[in-house]
């Protein structure tokens, strides 16, 4: 089949050069504010009712080793991927995730969030009873 040929009167060297691809991405686009999660894959919108530093997925509860000593710092160099394991209650009554890291063995915990799944939340808090009255793991389940 034969090639066609522009009939706009432009030549490749007359177009006008494309935008570099940092354009939507880089500083202030519709991704600047966003992360996809290492577990489900789920594009995450950092800013979460309920926390002022969303390091973890709303769905499946994954995040990543990010934080060193203190949320939202940023500074932890291992970047590995951290998987709930259990939650925590604060004196005050406040749930806490208490987060693993698969790459260093870290512990880290972090505040739920008001969009974090409920169902995924009692799975997790109900974790520690379903070897004590005999019920069989759920599949996939550590």
């Amino acid at each position: 089949m034969p090639r066609r040929t522009r009939t706009g009167g432009r030549d490749r060297k007359d177009r006008r050069p494309q935008r570099s691809k940092d354009v939507l991405h880089g500083g202030g686009g519709h991704r600047a504010r966003d992360f996809r999660c290492a577990g489900c894959r789920l594009d995450v919108s950092t800013s979460a009712p309920g926390t002022a530093h969303r390091n973890h997925c709303p769905h499946c509860l994954t995040s990543l080793h990010v934080d060193g000593r203190l949320p939202g710092d940023r500074s932890a160099g291992c970047r590995g991927r951290m998987d709930a394991v259990a939650v925590s209650a604060r004196a005050d009554g406040e749930w806490m995730l208490v987060h693993r890291c698969r790459s260093c063995g870290a512990l880290g915990t972090n505040r739920i969030a008001g969009d974090d799944s409920a169902l995924a939340l009692v799975r997790l808090a109900l974790r520690p009873l379903r070897g004590a009255f005999g019920a069989e793991p759920e599949p996939g389940a550590p």
